[in-house]
């Protein structure tokens, strides 16, 4: 390591790990937390402002994840908090209808292709009512899905591929039985002909297709050209919902989420679209929606019933709807121009460094594979080399940069992210980018 750069001090966040790790399974509340895929210790965060983490150690990093997606608009922006601190004065839960949740569900009508919508807590919930709906709905009961494609920890959707190219799921993690996960088929992403022979298999059986819109869950893996369309037709001719998964994807991909990079112009609208992560503004709150009359099959107005009773908060939905409303074409046009400045710079280390990988990209979202060609579809995702990502994050973790603690991820900037940020990841590249090619040299790429 040069002389200028030597590993951040972590002794704090070390001692909170230890604590965590007594009172809480792995020392996290969700998994990829915990480093275990990269290693080291897991930096807890004190405090986040703009494009910037500050550990519980002092250390100051760029942040490249912004809490998964959500800080569309960077960490604190002041106008956020202050309609947040607003809101808080008048109480922090009702049980009662409120004026902000009607505000949020009508920015959303306005902006994606769904006439009603249905606000929840998180994105698997959203994604398990909308499946629920589905069902209900068609009177059908079998789910396809695609591998790779991850739509939360609902039983029958935490489900992996069988063997053969069309067949019912096995259950994805212990916990889940095979009466779950057995009305649930796994198909190849981007893959038309086995989504053709499914739906001919289980002919009449099919009550929805979900698809990620763009999947970034197993790093970003964009739909083939008409690919969307394509499902969202062959849907339509079996009688089935198409349900697009744009937790992920709606509102950060673009203003319209990935619909408004394909939907909008091949001239298809999903049946069901499962919203997330930039709608909450930075708190826990989702929802789902699609077609009036989809919709209307719910509880109250039908017979699917679903509930929350921390559905529609009243903070929640005050926060989503003023990170909505301030995220401008002029917010997505810096974020595109800032995230184009990140991937070039990426390019030029890497080919210098003789390190092969592939970025790819779907509107504000991208990730890096360390492989050496397209990325289609998972199996083709996990050809990533795992060991060199390890040594690259930690390289630009002592740099003060903070990516995914996972090759498998996305990776996210925001309005906050200026020439200042952007300039630490650039100039901290190089570096990580030959200590991943020297590791990968010593595993021989494995």
């Amino acid at each position: 390591m040069p002389d200028d750069i030597s590993p951040l001090s972590a002794a704090a966040s070390e001692a909170l790990f230890a604590r965590a790790k007594a009172v809480t399974p792995g020392g996290v509340n969700s998994p990829v937390r915990a480093f275990n895929a990269v290693g080291g210790t897991p930096r807890f965060i004190r405090e986040a402002k703009g494009a910037w983490l500050t550990d519980v150690d002092g250390n100051d990093y760029v942040d490249l994840i912004c809490s998964w997606g959500p800080m569309l608009l960077g960490h604190a922006h002041p106008e956020v908090q202050a309609a947040v601190l607003e809101a808080v004065t008048r109480g922090t839960s009702y049980g009662t209808p409120t004026t902000p949740e009607v505000e949020l569900a009508e920015e959303i009508v306005s902006r994606a292709p769904v006439e009603k919508v249905r606000f929840v807590s998180s994105g698997t919930e959203a994604t398990m009512s909308a499946i629920r709906l589905a069902r209900g709905f068609t009177g059908r009961d079998v789910i396809l899905k695609f591998a790779g494609n991850y739509h939360g920890h609902v039983d029958s959707l935490l489900a992996s591929a069988g063997s053969g190219l069309v067949t019912h799921a096995i259950p994805g993690t212990p916990g889940v039985p095979e009466s779950s996960t057995e009305l649930t088929v796994v198909l190849p992403y981007n893959d038309r002909a086995a989504v053709t022979a499914a739906f001919a298999e289980y002919q009449g059986r099919v009550a929805c297709l979900i698809t990620e819109a763009s999947p970034g869950n197993m790093g970003v893996v964009p739909p083939e050209p008409g690919f969307n369309q394509f499902l969202s037709e062959t849907c339509t001719s079996n009688g089935a919902l198409f349900i697009s998964d744009e937790v992920m994807t709606g509102f950060r991909a673009s203003n319209q989420g990935q619909w408004g990079l394909d939907g909008k112009h091949e001239g298809w609208t999903p049946d069901l679209v499962t919203f997330g992560k930039v709608m909450g503004g930075g708190f826990p709150a989702a929802a789902f929606g699609g077609r009036a009359d989809v919709m209307a099959s719910l509880s109250p107005d039908g017979p699917v019933y679903q509930a929350g009773t921390l559905s529609g908060n009243p903070v929640a939905t005050t926060a989503g709807l003023t990170t909505l409303r301030l995220a401008t074409d002029e917010v997505y046009a810096h974020i595109t121009e800032a995230a184009d400045v990140v991937k070039a710079a990426i390019e030029e280390s890497f080919t210098k460094a003789g390190l092969p990988h592939v970025i790819q990209s779907t509107g504000t979202m991208f990730s890096v594979f360390f492989t050496d060609r397209p990325v289609r579809n998972f199996d083709e995702a996990k050809t990533t080399d795992e060991t060199a990502y390890k040594a690259f994050f930690h390289a630009m973790l002592d740099q003060g940069v903070y990516l995914p603690p996972s090759a498998y991820e996305a990776w996210f900037l925001s309005s906050a992210h200026d020439e200042r940020a952007v300039a630490q990841i650039v100039e901290a590249l190089p570096y990580a980018a030959d200590v991943a090619a020297k590791a990968q040299s010593i595993t021989g790429g494995e």
